[in-house]
Order: structure tokens, then sequence, then C-alpha cells
């Protein structure tokens, strides 16, 4: 799995093995991971605060129908505007801005429907609109 087309940045799941072009790991998601030690998912950076809230991680995940998806994604957008998020993502932004291969990992299952699109998103406009 990667990002879209044409996209900088890499998108994998920690669990599957590091390839050699993954570039610097940045494990995406606010908790650890369960089963895997930090070696094995040979992260480099570890962005929790790039991630949804607790608050906003209960309130998506309250509703296993995947009803408030576009919710979720429009409160989610908020949140990476506000102070708590901010300074994660310009740390993300300048690791882009290296130019060297940069690969977000999650533990999600189902990273269409995670908050994983909407931070590469949220990045690549970023690094669009400098």
């Amino acid at each position: 799995m990667s990002g879209g087309s044409g996209s900088r940045i890499r998108v994998r799941r920690v669990y599957d093995p590091p390839e050699e072009d993954d570039g610097t790991r940045v494990l995406v998601d606010r908790l650890w991971p369960r089963g895997i030690s930090k070696e094995d998912a040979a992260v480099g950076l570890w962005a929790k605060d790039a991630t949804p809230s607790k608050e906003l991680r209960t309130w998506y995940h309250e509703d296993r129908t995947g009803g408030r998806y576009d919710a979720f994604v429009d409160r989610y957008r908020t949140e990476l505007g506000d102070p708590d998020h901010v300074e994660a993502v310009q740390t993300l932004l300048a690791l882009l801005r290296e130019g060297g291969a940069v690969t977000l990992v999650t533990a999600v299952k189902d990273v269409p429907a995670s908050h994983v699109p909407v931070l590469v998103e949220h990045l690549e406009h970023a690094l669009d609109h400098r």
C-alpha cells in the first residue's frame, strides 16, 4: 500500500516488514501498536500529536457502521489546525521538505476509512501551498 499516484508520502501498515525504500518510517497512531516491538516497527519518529484526539477517536469508533466517516474527516481537519497538532504537523512537513522518502505507518486495519488519508491530504496540500 502506498499513497495516491504521484504521492510524495508512502503509507504502510506498521506490521509489514520495513522495505529498503521506506526512508523514514513515521508512526501516525496515538497509541503504540499491540504486539510489535520498537525495533520491529523500525520507526524513526512517532507523530502521535498529529493524530486525532482521544475524544475524536472515541466518538468515531462508537459507531461501528462507518456512518460517521464524513463528519470524522471534517472534525479531524479542524483538529489539524489546533495548537495541539500544529507542532507535530510542522515536524512532518520539515521531514518531507528534506526530500528523502517518508513512509507513514499505522496499525489500523482499514486504512482508507481512517485518519491516515486525511493526514496525507493535509500534508500534501501544505507542501503544495507553501
